[in-house]
């Protein structure tokens, strides 16, 4: 089973992919390609668990943010020697290697683009005996249609939610309708799998987390963002708030070029409290200096 069709597969639209040439993202034809397939133990305490989740980070992007922490693989143009698997097969079975010292998780990594390979590849890890928990790891810019054919396969959504600003995701990722593509995306998230996050022995089983990076000179663009959060999720829902951002190459416009201040992060958790997004998780300013990830390893994330 998989989701039809070999493009159109995200809100771009591009119809790019496959014989058509290269679409926004970079995907270039009907081969996929995955930069690594690692242990990570760096995401949220439910979702790494102790052991590590099994993350694979998939090349290109349908978003193409011009402040990208994983710039090396996500771009429109990944070099050769960074492409480490471009088979279902060739990733399931790294897969399969990495799960018996894993917490039982597997994450699908910005897969947006390729997101009719993810029931093969959950389908085939099924095959062989594992059944992880599958983390949908997302960008929030997601074709709602899309996400509706991966009903069943996901078990856990990981969405960011980065601009409530239209002008603000044009500059910055081209994107002028991600608010309202991002906000269709994670209620039907919500839908699939609850608002909530259900844990059982410290490791999530079903839920959804929802992302947001703080970025420079940007405190309204993310006050915005929480105040649709405590409006959408009345119930409250688990909120991972992150200060980890870092200008990741030279001569990025506006304030990019610069870490977030300790002020501006502060009044963006204070807002936080104040509207009761209160379960989840609050990064430390200093994860600007630890979040450093090198794909030319076969472990980005080990020092």
């Amino acid at each position: 089973m998989g989701v039809e069709g070999a493009c159109g597969l995200c809100p771009r639209g591009c119809k790019a992919r496959g014989k058509e040439g290269m679409g926004f993202c970079g995907a270039s034809d009907d081969r996929m390609e995955v930069a690594a397939v690692c242990l990570h133990r760096g995401e949220e305490p439910p979702i790494s668990g102790t052991r590590g989740i099994v993350n694979v980070f998939f090349a290109h992007c349908n978003l193409q943010c011009i402040y990208c922490q994983n710039g090396d693989i996500s771009g429109r143009h990944v070099a050769e020697a960074d492409i480490h698997f471009r088979t279902v097969g060739e990733v399931v079975d790294r897969i399969c290697e990495l799960l018996p010292q894993s917490s039982g998780m597997l994450g699908m990594v910005t897969a947006a683009h390729y997101a009719d390979r993810v029931p093969a590849i959950v389908e085939e890890v099924h095959k062989r005996g594992f059944e992880p928990t599958v983390v949908y790891n997302s960008s929030g810019y997601e074709r709602v249609e899309t996400l509706r054919q991966l009903e069943g396969w996901v078990d856990v959504y990981l969405p960011d939610l980065k601009y409530a600003d239209a002008e603000l995701a044009g500059r910055y990722s081209n994107a002028t309708d991600y608010p309202e593509v991002a906000k269709a995306a994670i209620a039907e998230m919500r839908r699939q799998v609850g608002g909530g996050l259900k844990v059982a022995d410290g490791v999530a089983y079903r839920g959804m987390v929802v992302r947001h990076l703080v970025l420079p000179a940007a405190v309204d663009n993310s006050i915005h963002c929480l105040e649709w959060l405590s409006e959408e999720f009345p119930l409250g829902l688990h909120l991972s708030l992150m200060a980890q951002y870092y200008p990741p190459k030279p001569n990025l416009p506006d304030a990019l070029g610069r870490t977030i201040t300790r002020e501006e992060y502060e009044q963006v958790v204070a807002k936080a409290v104040e509207l009761g997004l209160t379960d989840g998780w609050i990064q430390e300013l200093e994860s600007q200096s630890h979040y450093r990830p090198d794909f030319s390893k076969d472990n980005p994330f080990e020092s």
